[in-house]
């Protein structure tokens, strides 16, 4: 009778270990695909030449990472970006082999980078809330989170500029428009949001 309840324990133990062991490969898999989706986006750029900060889509990369992936998951998505943009890697809308790392992190637009992580902590929590099953209040909580990436990110590109006129030409006017249709493309794609986050559940 022990020998056939220790076995009884050992294949519940395993089956338990497995179960955790697959879902950390899963959220694994999510955390290297988010992190690659991120460096995409922020490639996917218009240039602006009076302004150091380009038209790019990642802020419709962060938004949807944040509102699908969870608070927990997606904040540790954009760290890990934000580790290997640090560690000298290409992976920022404006980076290259000569402006990286810190260097670049500290320029410009390093207050829209504070304001990703941000964002996808908001976006999180909206979704825990149980507001990524309606489109309307998934709609409102990526303008919050757009919010929320722009305060710090004009905050700090005011002190690379003359005045609070010049640094909203360089980074807000510009990005009003297609941040509006990047916002509704990502409260478009709820239904894909809701498989991932029903998974990781």
């Amino acid at each position: 009778m022990v020998m056939p309840a220790l076995c009884e324990t050992f294949f519940r133990s395993e089956r338990r270990f497995q179960g955790v062991s697959l879902r950390r490969l899963y959220e694994l898999a999510l955390v290297v695909g988010g992190v690659l989706l991120l460096a995409l986006c922020a490639k996917i750029k218009v240039p602006i030449p009076y302004s150091p900060v380009p038209i790019n889509m990642g802020t419709f990369a962060v938004l949807t990472i944040g509102a699908g992936y969870g608070l927990r998951l997606g904040v540790l998505t954009l760290l890990v970006y934000m580790a290997i943009g640090a560690s000298g890697l290409d992976v920022f809308a404006n980076s290259s082999a000569e402006n990286n790392g810190w260097a670049y992190m500290f320029g410009p637009t390093g207050g829209y980078l504070a304001g990703f992580v941000l964002a996808a902590a908001v976006l999180g929590l909206f979704a825990h809330m149980g507001w990524d099953r309606k489109v309307w209040r998934m709609g409102l909580a990526m303008l919050v989170g757009n919010v929320v990436i722009y305060l710090p990110g004009l905050l700090w590109l005011h002190t690379f500029t003359n005045g609070w006129a010049q640094t909203l030409e360089w980074g807000l006017w510009p990005f009003l428009f297609g941040d509006f249709l990047k916002l509704l493309l990502a409260a478009l794609l709820l239904p894909l949001l809701w498989t991932v986050r029903s998974r990781q559940r």
